[in-house]
């Protein structure tokens, strides 16, 4: 019998082995890869099987959703040994930001497929894990691996669903072919149509923040994020090109060279094309390069040519045929590249690791903030989810550098002002967050030069070079929490109007139909001072409000919002709340324009700031759809930034849209959308125009090309002055800052200039305008209102809610919503 069971015990053992043994790709998706885009459940499938098939070595994580219920989710991998001391390996690692270097472990992060209609990646996730685990296994013996295989599914999803409904059978490579050209809202994007790339310092987005959770469990010493560009282009790897932040060490520059040096023997070997030290520079601080890069980790870009265009395969314009398999085959390449080079450097990354960390003597020691208590207070938020350490200040005196009067001096502060100091493990992550501007050794950039948080959220502040003696806060809130006191015997009851937080309130109690009014005068009432903008909530406004005074305490709870009573609408300085300077607040319909002229990226800034940050409905109204609307039944019409607007606003628009506000409508024109509306006999703005040199000075082609950026403003900050008696700058001060994307420039208007540029000082405060461009916007408007018959055109000529992240200008859009009138 022990002859017979011994085969038998042999076979059940094989049988086990075999089930254990992951499958490749093509082998599990049932196609090869390469051959169709992958949808992201599949994608999740076949992580799960190799954390099934192989648990002692992979290890799936779900982190996350996404806004349409994806999952979002990343697996860790490495050998059998490491896997079984994961924890202790993370710990020690993470014990580097302190300074100790007991690691012997190289941690790669490799992130793909950001942008979704940059879809090679995610196939190439599956092939490289793969790869990993079998034929380069040796590689994971000192290394531990994260993988992000999607951090963007919703996009990815739309790509593909859009790709298989459109491609032709089998796949046409003709680049004319319906299936290499998206429509207006591509895959790029997520589903409020940002650009995740762009958000991994101001985490917006749902999945920037569950992300970084994440993220800043591991902080790897490597971190790669997968791209695609256009379809001629050859493949690009680190080197990245300049400029980079001063920041940035030797180390993390040299180790890019040895990176980029790697990948161009494999390259090289097959004779593949590549460019690296073009293009892509280290600056802005949001990318999934360069945040890595200012946490301490080595991090780069990779570029394959292809994106949405590109599809199964394309003919490019040089006449070869790029295909899916292709890009697959590059990016596979340079991602096993990359573990290998850390795989052998796993001693020095922990080396420079530890180093980075250390306090590195910068300039500014100490960022002390002061201002708007809810603007503080969304700015601490924003901290904690990076993990920066900050308290209030414990000293009364400080010297430093003033952001607002550009000037250094001895100040006074207090105990409610914000410290930060460079002094922590997220020190050089301060730095570049909170500079006052950023050093650039090359002009010529990829995106925004300036960000600089303290303008972006409207706080006073003062960069000190010593370090500035600080607590932490006791609590999480700036303020003692105080609960609103609600009688039946209140006459009204009283609301300041200075951040976003209002506006949040105020929206939601329209919702309810609670009516409330606003004051257009400052007043003074029981010894306080409301300004322009104070909400005023009657109870007899709302005799007919059901369960008024429950309802109200629970919207005030809700928003943090301290309502001060009074018994009486008699005012002891200013307008009484009968008078007709005391105006009702009347719940509003809105309506934004999408699709062509519009730009996809601006349209869902605002889509986002409604749904996810004021919670207020709008309709979406498609431009082919616009002359078959009924404007009447709304109030508000938004038009997003974008190009076009020349075109598409012909006469029979423009006379509608005339007639609508001079019957009492508000049409908002962002950005480009002003173009269309410029210099027309309708409206009163008038675009100003610099009469040029007519000498030509001929040049070279490359100094050509420098010459061309003295008309550029790649995202400088600029101050500006406020009409802030004007209900569009309720609640501001008398200056503001503004982010300004290009050298668009607009004369004043007539009468309702309310944020503009002066003429005198046109230089930015931060970031890199040319010296044409500069000249061009001296003394331009930068927000106004028209009046025009019972309505009114608001312009916006720069944006206030770019990117979600310029704190300071969402209360400005949120008063031409409902301040104007």
């Amino acid at each position: 019998m022990k002859w017979i069971l011994l085969p038998m015990i042999l076979l059940i053992s094989l049988i086990s082995t075999a089930q254990q043994a992951p499958q490749s790709p093509s082998e599990f998706l049932g196609y090869e890869l390469g051959t169709q885009f992958t949808r992201h459940h599949e994608v999740v499938d076949y992580f799960k099987h190799l954390s099934e098939t192989r648990p002692d070595q992979v290890v799936l994580i779900e982190y996350g959703k996404t806004y349409e219920r994806r999952p979002l989710f990343i697996v860790y991998f490495s050998n059998k040994e490491n896997i079984k001391n994961i924890e202790e390996i993370r710990q020690t690692h993470l014990k580097g930001i302190h300074g100790e270097n007991n690691s012997e472990k190289a941690i790669v992060w490799l992130s793909y497929n950001v942008h979704g209609n940059e879809a090679s990646s995610t196939e190439a996730s599956m092939q490289t894990i793969y790869d990993l685990l079998t034929s380069k296994s040796e590689y994971l013996k000192n290394t531990v691996v994260v993988m992000d295989p999607c951090s963007n599914p919703d996009g990815r999803d739309r790509y593909v669903n859009w790709y298989n409904q459109y491609k032709n059978t089998p796949n046409n490579i003709d680049s004319d072919s319906k299936e290499h050209h998206e429509g207006w809202w591509s895959g790029r994007s997520n589903h409020y149509m940002f650009d995740l790339n762009r958000d991994w310092a101001w985490l917006t987005q749902s999945e920037s923040q569950q992300r970084l959770k994440i993220y800043n469990q591991w902080l790897p010493h490597v971190h790669v994020d997968f791209h695609e560009q256009g379809v001629d282009s050859p493949y690009y790897f680190a080197p990245a090109a300049e400029p980079f932040h001063e920041v940035i060490t030797d180390f993390q520059r040299d180790f890019q060279v040895t990176i980029g040096k790697n990948h161009a023997k494999y390259f090289d070997a097959n004779g593949w094309f590549y460019f690296t030290k073009e293009v892509y520079d280290l600056l802005y601080p949001s990318y999934g390069d360069t945040y890595p890069t200012y946490n301490g980790s080595i991090g780069m870009t990779y570029e394959q040519g292809g994106g949405g265009r590109a599809g199964l395969g394309i003919i490019n314009d040089l006449g070869d045929t790029l295909t899916l398999n292709d890009r697959i085959a590059h990016h596979r390449t340079t991602g096993l590249s990359t573990i290998e080079v850390a795989a052998q450097n796993a001693n020095i990354l922990n080396e420079e690791f530890v180093k980075f960390h250390e306090n590195k003597n910068y300039k500014y020691k100490s960022y002390v903030l002061k201002g708007n208590n809810d603007n503080a207070e969304a700015l601490r938020r924003l901290l904690d989810q990076h993990q920066i350490e900050y308290g209030h200040a414990t000293q009364t005196s400080i010297k430093g550098f003033d952001y607002g009067s550009r000037k250094s001096g001895s100040f006074k502060i207090d105990t409610t002002q914000i410290v930060i100091s460079t002094n922590q493990p997220k020190g050089t992550l301060v730095k570049v967050l909170f500079e006052p501007n950023a050093k650039l050794s090359d002009s010529l950039t990829y995106d925004i030069t300036a960000w600089s948080l303290p303008y972006a959220y409207g706080l006073n502040a003062i960069a000190s070079e010593t370090n500035v003696a600080s607590k932490p806060f006791e609590n999480h809130t700036m303020l003692e929490e105080k609960k609103s006191k609600l009688s039946d015997d209140t006459y009204a009851f009283l609301s300041y109007w200075t951040s976003i937080k209002d506006a949040q309130f105020l929206a939601e109690l329209l919702k309810e139909d609670i009516h409330v009014r606003y004051t257009k005068e400052p007043f003074v009432l029981d010894n306080q001072t409301y300004d322009r903008g104070s909400l005023i909530i009657t109870r007899a406004d709302n005799t007919n409000t059901s369960d008024f005074l429950k309802r109200l305490s629970h919207i005030s709870q809700k928003h943090r919002i301290v309502l001060t009573p009074t018994a009486t609408g008699f005012v002891d300085k200013g307008k009484d709340f009968g008078s007709k300077k005391v105006k009702p607040i009347k719940p509003i319909k809105i309506a934004v324009l999408s699709e062509k002229p519009t730009s996809s990226l601006r349209f869902g800034e605002i889509w986002h700031f409604f749904e996810q940050q004021l919670r207020y409905p709008i309709t979406v109204v498609d431009s082919d759809n616009l002359q078959r609307t009924d404007l009447t039944k709304y109030d508000v019409v938004i038009f997003p930034g974008g190009t076009g607007y020349k075109k598409f606003l012909d006469q029979d628009k423009l006379e509608n849209l005339t007639n609508w506000i001079k019957d009492g409508g508000k049409l908002i024109a962002m950005g480009g959308a002003l173009q269309g509306l410029a210099d027309k006999k309708t409206f009163s703005l008038k675009k100003k125009i610099i009469k040029s040199d007519s000498v030509v000075d001929l040049k070279s082609f490359d100094i050509s090309q420098r010459e061309g950026i003295k008309n550029l403003i790649t995202g400088a900050i600029f101050k500006t002055a406020v009409d802030k008696t004007h209900p569009l700058a309720f609640g501001y001060n008398k200056t503001y800052f503004t982010l300004k994307m290009g050298n668009d420039a607009y004369q004043y208007l007539d009468k309702g200039s309310v944020v503009y540029l002066e003429g005198k000082d046109r230089n930015p405060v931060a970031g890199f305008a040319g010296s044409t461009a500069i000249e061009k916007i001296g003394q331009t408007l930068v927000f106004g209102v028209e009046n025009h018959g019972d309505g009114q055109i608001v312009y916006m000529v720069d944006n206030p809610l770019f990117r979600g992240f310029w704190e300071n200008g969402k209360l400005l859009f949120a008063n031409a919503l409902f301040m104007v009138d």
